[in-house]
């Protein structure tokens, strides 16, 4: 049973004393996990140290100058003497805020959880405030190190689908960057064949800002206006399947409500992608994504009905995908070889088989569980360019540096 959508738990105001009593509540019932904050409180720690020893020691040396400089001038030999001593109080002074600082730190990411918390509750959801390396098949993944979900919102009515935040880290060193993520994940009830949707409108200026490239001969162009909006990418030997999930109704679904999310289908999940966080306390946020899901979800039932023939018995199997309603006027012909052959094979047994038993099984064939990746080319010339611009810059200076000398 659906619920209307109430954002008001966003925006409520949360006492310190609330936070700080729903981070204890987290952590007695386990939806805390251990170590949780952890990290942050001691970045938080490292910056206000940093802070401390740069800032306030040149506060610190500047004050204690000026008192120097007064008491010389006065000749007062007490203030002299305070002059060594200013900078170490300062520097204390400024240490002790430390778990101030911390505690207020901890308290407004306590209350951001209590927001989402009452959110999920009121739309009919639960929360969890972290998990570690998320067991998802999505291509982002299986990226990087240090991968973390964040923030996750997840309902089960009327099927799985979760909201969520996520990072990982690539690189070492100063070369380490952090990625940051939304998706959303819907759970469908049978395995489709691996296929994305790259969207044009959020790429960046050396194309896809998707973490993997994937071989150019498997983008299979679509009718009507969805190219303009999407890049469609289905292993060889799919197409024909793609264009039955992908009918003009749901093409444009997609354009209506997803042009600006990057789409995956893989195994039995569907995820949306955006280079920004989803679970957020903006209401605006919320309605675009449960609205985008909320546009799809009454479509995955047509999905499901889909079937990999390549699955089925050799008497049985035919060509493409075999749906489990009658094809549409135009797409008969994969049906009917396929519920040709299925006749055959039934009248060579002994008995009856059930309707539909030799339809093949949910599932997908190896050719189609995963899409082939290709190189990043553009990425490869461009880091190329660095390398070769800073390679012959200190020649060219050089021979520059020789021709002057010359003169």
């Amino acid at each position: 049973m659906s619920v209307p959508f109430d954002p008001r738990p966003l925006l409520d105001p949360v006492s310190p004393a609330t936070a700080r009593a729903f981070r204890k509540h987290l952590a007695a019932s386990g939806r805390l996990p251990g170590g949780s904050g952890t990290a942050g409180v001691i970045i938080a720690i490292v910056v206000i140290v940093f802070v401390v020893l740069v800032f306030g020691g040149v506060l610190s040396a500047i004050i204690g100058g000026l008192v120097f400089a007064v008491g010389t001038q006065s000749g007062s030999g007490a203030v002299v003497s305070l002059a060594p001593v200013i900078p170490l109080v300062i520097i204390i002074a400024l240490a002790a805020l430390i778990p101030f600082f911390v505690r207020r730190q901890r308290a407004a990411q306590a209350a951001v959880w209590y927001r989402l918390d009452r959110f999920a509750r009121a739309n009919g959801m639960s929360f969890e405030p972290q998990r570690p390396q998320p067991p998802l098949p999505g291509m982002i993944f299986s990226q990087g190190s240090s991968r973390m979900a964040s923030n996750l919102v997840r309902g089960d009515q009327p099927r799985f689908v979760e909201f969520a935040n996520y990072r990982y880290t690539t690189g070492s060193g100063k070369n380490q960057q952090t990625h940051t993520w939304g998706y959303v994940a819907v759970h469908l009830s049978t395995p489709l064949p691996h296929i994305v949707l790259d969207a044009l409108g959020n790429n960046g200026l050396f194309g896809s800002n998707l973490p993997v490239a994937f071989d150019r001969d498997q983008h299979l162009s679509l009718e009507g206006d969805f190219d303009r909006y999407f890049r469609l990418y289905c292993p060889r030997g799919y197409e024909r399947d793609a264009l039955y999930l992908f009918t003009p109704d749901i093409m444009a679904r997609f354009v209506d409500n997803a042009a600006a999310l990057d789409v995956e289908i893989v195994d039995d999940w569907l995820f949306f992608y955006g280079k920004r966080d989803f679970s957020t306390l903006d209401p605006a946020t919320w309605s675009w994504l449960f609205g985008a899901v909320g546009a799809m979800i009454d479509k995955f039932a047509q999905w499901e009905r889909w079937r990999d023939d390549r699955l089925a018995p050799p008497a049985a199997s035919g060509v493409g995908a075999v749906p489990a309603v009658p094809a549409q006027p135009g797409r008969a012909g994969p049906a009917t070889a396929g519920q040709g052959a299925a006749a055959g094979a039934a009248s060579a047994l002994p008995v009856t088989p059930p309707p539909g038993l030799l339809r093949p099984p949910p599932g997908v064939a190896a050719p189609g569980q995963r899409l082939k990746k290709s190189v990043p080319w553009m990425a490869v010339v461009v880091v190329l360019l660095i390398v070769t611009v800073g390679a012959i810059g200190p020649v060219i200076a050089f021979i520059g540096g020789l021709f002057a000398a010359m003169r």
